[in-house]
């Protein structure tokens, strides 16, 4: 028993001499070289990556693991021997996804992570560089350089990182375009209709500047004139190669400044003489026809009206979403009513309007500058006056037998004078034409609003269209209308161009909002036992509490905002019979007393918002109170 107790003693001792000596070699021994001799290759299933354990069950990692450089180190043991720098976490893919969950899509309300933008994401251990890309809903997303810059700050904020590379790009709007009934707008991704009730009230240059105003964020965007009857894109556009050319069977678009461009005016130069389906069937045969290729808008500038041809076309090209172009002139308010009844009736959002021709601009006259003052001239003229002055005192007093030396002393003290009077000249003038020059400087065109005040507050009250533009009646956008050069190409700094660009980004961000988040219309319905309107299954609200906030004319005088409708003629039992939504943001309701109301969403949820506070309220009084039953309106 001894015997085999010292025979183990020595065996443990030669197996402890062998372990160090084994550690000793490898920490000598290069890893690729220890893998080779020491190690026996294995597979993992759960990864399908290559690693390697020697005999003492130790992994040695090889090339292409996540965690590992390319010649197969740890990225954190390859880093750890940088004594001045932070060692980078094995875990790092982690620790750059949660800092980049911060970053929020205003549009979609939810982080770039959990909505996927965030893609290759590769870290270069040597540099400690990390590159990622951001792929967002549309390359003309107006917030892609603030998303660029928050991703760069942040990832740098990581005390392990030196230098971050992000790439912006954009998803692929083929894949989600529905249009493959029509073979040449397979490519599309959106389509967006320019639309007017009435014509003549620059549809066609909204339009057309919408177009490169889009390309100017970044987008490949096409124009289709759909108004056969009276195209407008041939004068508006001239196209760089007026050559109609053929891909196959299909026609090519003709294009100026990358913008694609397609109108029966580019085919036929003759009057359309033709009967309402004849035209129908050409248009056909232009969807069809024309290969439009990978576009991520095509701009859609309609003929005017809501008959037969403008719902064959937003059934035919599976539309988007709608801009309504109108004038401040009450009678197009009506316009913009029925623009978006049409296009509801199509399930065609209205994202926005456009008063076009709002108002008219006076320029000031520029700054005046002052004349510069010639100081000598005006230092002998001050001189001759008070010494002209002075001998007339001198000669009419009894000291008229001054000496020569008391001359040359007044002449001295006058000389004095002068000079203390031109720098107060000097000094007042130029106070004062820094004044003025300030003045002039600040005022800015006067606004004439030739056709009235306009519509903004009524289409946001009552319809809660919040993106309205106004655009001035200017001469250079009719000029260049005319000229064949969109006015945004020509002046692409000028403060018209900057409303286009505007209304560029809405389009953007609205599209992105309809086709990566669903519709954000609230859903109604009414309990007839309770005598409530549901909102979205949870929210109530009193049928005869919504009747008193009508907005329409009927209840609220529309200049000074007060209330016309008396309570005392509301129906306590009033109900709601029909309730359905009109355009993206408000719905309409018919009364039980025969009235038709209009209410945006907006509106609505700051109704309950506020019962809301009212029904807090009450249940702190609950303690000491007892409260009267009523309904509670729950947010």
């Amino acid at each position: 028993m001894i015997f085999r107790s010292r025979n183990n003693v020595h065996s443990l001792i030669v197996t402890l001499y062998l372990c160090i000596f084994v550690i000793i070699v490898e920490s000598f021994v290069p890893s690729s070289f220890s893998s080779k001799k020491w190690g026996t290759t294995t597979k993992i299933a759960s990864s399908n990556r290559l690693q390697t354990k020697n005999s003492f069950g130790s992994v040695l990692h090889s090339s292409g693991c996540d965690c590992c450089d390319d010649d197969g180190n740890s990225i954190s043991n390859s880093i750890s021997s940088d004594v001045d720098a932070e060692a980078i976490p094995v875990e790092w893919q982690g620790e750059v996804l949660k800092v980049l969950k911060t970053v929020i899509d205003p549009d979609l309300n939810r982080d770039i992570v959990t909505l996927g933008f965030v893609q290759n994401l590769k870290l270069d251990v040597n540099n400690r560089a990390v590159s990622f890309n951001v792929e967002l809903t549309t390359p003309a997303c107006p917030v892609k350089e603030e998303f660029a810059n928050d991703c760069e700050q942040l990832v740098l904020a990581l005390p392990w990182t030196k230098s971050v590379d992000v790439t912006m790009t954009a998803q692929d709007q083929s894949a989600t375009a529905d249009n493959a009934n029509t073979s040449g707008m397979a490519n599309v991704g959106a389509v967006i209709a320019v639309s007017s009730c009435k014509g003549g009230v620059g549809k066609s240059t909204t339009s057309v500047n919408l177009a490169y105003a889009l390309q100017s964020l970044g987008a490949s965007v096409g124009i289709f004139d759909a108004d056969i009857y009276g195209p407008s894109l041939p004068t508006m556009v001239t196209p760089d190669d007026d050559m109609v050319k053929f891909i196959g069977r299909q026609i090519a678009p003709l294009q100026r400044n990358g913008v694609k461009l397609m109108s029966f005016g580019y085919l036929n130069e003759d009057a359309a003489i033709m009967r309402g389906p004849m035209v129908t069937q050409l248009l056909d045969q232009f969807l069809s026809v024309t290969h439009w290729g990978s576009l991520d808008y095509l701009i859609l500038d309609m003929p005017p009206g809501t008959g037969d041809i403008q719902l064959t076309l937003t059934q035919r090209m599976n539309i988007t979403a709608a801009v309504i172009v109108t004038t401040p002139q009450e009678l197009s308010f009506a316009d913009v009513v029925r623009g978006v009844e049409m296009f509801d009736t199509v399930n065609v959002p209205s994202i926005a309007v456009v008063e076009n021709m709002a108002y008219y601009e006076v320029e000031k006259p520029p700054p005046v500058q002052p004349r510069k003052i010639n100081e000598d001239h005006l230092k002998s003229i001050i001189m001759e006056k008070l010494m002209s002055k002075n001998k007339q005192l001198k000669f009419s007093s009894d000291t008229a037998t001054s000496s020569d030396n008391d001359n040359d002393g007044d002449n001295t003290v006058i000389e004095n004078l002068a000079e203390e009077l031109v720098a107060a000249v000097l000094a007042e003038t130029k106070n004062n034409d820094d004044e003025s020059s300030i003045a002039l400087k600040q005022e800015e065109p006067e606004k004439i609003r030739i056709f009235g005040p306009g519509h903004k507050v009524r289409l946001s009250e009552q319809w809660g269209i919040e993106h309205t533009y106004s655009l001035p009646l200017l001469k250079n956008i009719a000029a260049n209308g005319d000229s064949g050069t969109p006015f945004i190409l020509e002046h692409p700094d000028s403060s018209q161009a900057k409303i286009f660009k505007d209304l560029a980004k809405t389009v953007a961000s609205e599209v992105s909002k309809i086709k990566f988040s669903g519709s954000n219309r609230p859903e109604f319905m009414y309990s007839e036992d309770m005598n409530l309107i549901l909102i979205d299954d949870y929210d109530m609200i009193e049928p005869v509490e919504l009747r008193m906030k009508c907005r329409c004319a009927s209840c609220v005088e529309e200049l000074t905002g007060r209330q016309i409708l008396n309570r005392k003629n509301v129906p306590a039992n009033i109900k709601p019979l029909r309730m359905y939504p009109t355009g993206q943001y408000a719905i309409s309701i018919d009364w039980s007393d025969g009235h038709k109301s209009l209410y945006p969403y907006r509106q609505i949820r700051a109704m309950l918002e506020e019962q809301n506070e009212y029904d807090d309220d009450d249940d702190e009084e609950t303690e000491t109170i007892e409260v009267p039953k009523r309904e509670k309106v729950m947010l």
